[in-house]
């Protein structure tokens, strides 16, 4: 019995310290998939498929508010301290009246490729946190519709570490979106659905993403296409709720560190102009930033003029 008490204090402490909590719609009682929650300080994590994430005092110990926010409903704050095992967001009736609704009759069109700028060089590469989303503009070079047919996403999956087995086993949940052209910046949210994509250590260079399905089609004032990383998923394909931080002692104190994942994101000085713009997602006004010196004048890739990611673009050029 004197054996047993500490087993079960070791796992009243571990229930305790990993909570997992639901996101849901507060009208239809359904699962909320990949809800934002921002912990107020830059960081934050992500719901699953199943809306669930799990938060722990022991791994966030500052941390006293939460800040739950989704697609198509109004962000809610809440008290760490007292944390409800299901989380109800109200829907947003002005964000859900934009629906897109397209009718594809068969038409002729055309297949245009925009080439990806594809590397190997890990030091030309970014290294994706789930705190940054990336987002590349392309224009619309026709008057005719066009429609998006496949994004091409250059990926390097080696580890930096030449010692390291390239068969290193990973997969990475990602989440694709997509926005209208602000003026040269990215601006509202289009309305399509997250596309939510997995890559793994098996994938080639130049990964290829069908999004045919989902009828994208490229406004007249152009289009700006992100991805942003979810985490990486377990073995049935579902996002692992993990710690997406670790903590390093400088001296100002200790810092929170995001956790790189991979595939590594490679960058190229190949493509005119800047293209590529990025922003934190766990801060409140979320601002884009253009990725040139005025984002940073100490960024090895900036330095060196490696400014753009190189995506590409398989289009359907309809014919009138």
């Amino acid at each position: 019995m004197k054996k047993l008490f500490p087993l079960l204090l070791l796992f009243l402490a571990q229930t305790i310290c990993s909570q997992t909590y639901t996101v849901l719609d507060s009208v239809q009682k359904s699962p909320i998939s990949y809800a934002t929650i921002s912990f107020g300080n830059g960081n934050g994590t992500f719901a699953d498929s199943d809306g669930n994430f799990r938060f722990s005092k022991k791994w966030y110990p500052d941390i006293d508010s939460l800040y739950i926010s989704a697609l198509g409903h109004k962000e809610k704050t809440l008290a760490t301290i007292s944390l409800p095992k299901q989380i109800l967001l109200v829907q947003d009736v002005a964000e859900l009246k934009e629906v897109v609704i397209t009718a594809e009759k068969k038409r002729r069109y055309k297949t245009k490729k925009l080439p990806s700028e594809v590397h190997n060089d890990y030091f030309n590469c970014w290294l994706p946190t789930v705190e940054s989303e990336i987002a590349v503009f392309f224009p619309k070079s026709s008057e005719k519709p066009t429609k998006i047919a496949s994004v091409y996403l250059p990926v390097k999956v080696e580890s930096s570490n030449r010692n390291a087995s390239k068969d290193q086993s990973f997969s990475t949940l990602f989440k694709m979106q997509f926005y209208n052209n602000d003026n040269g910046y990215p601006g509202k949210r289009l309305p399509y659905e997250d596309i939510i994509f997995n890559i793994n250590n098996k994938d080639k260079p130049n990964f290829e993403l069908n999004v045919s399905e989902y009828k994208i089609y490229i406004p007249k004032k152009g289009v700006f296409i992100s991805i942003q990383v979810l985490g990486y998923a377990d073995k049935d394909g579902k996002l692992q709720q993990a710690k997406k931080y670790h903590e390093v002692e400088t001296r100002k104190g200790i810092i929170k560190v995001s956790t790189t994942f991979r595939p590594l994101l490679p960058f190229t000085d190949r493509i005119n102009g800047y293209k590529t713009f990025t922003r934190r997602i766990f801060y409140k006004n979320r601002t884009w930033q253009r990725f040139d010196r005025e984002y940073s004048k100490n960024n090895n890739l900036i330095k060196n003029n490696n400014t753009n990611y190189g995506m590409g673009l398989k289009l359907y050029v309809y014919e009138e």
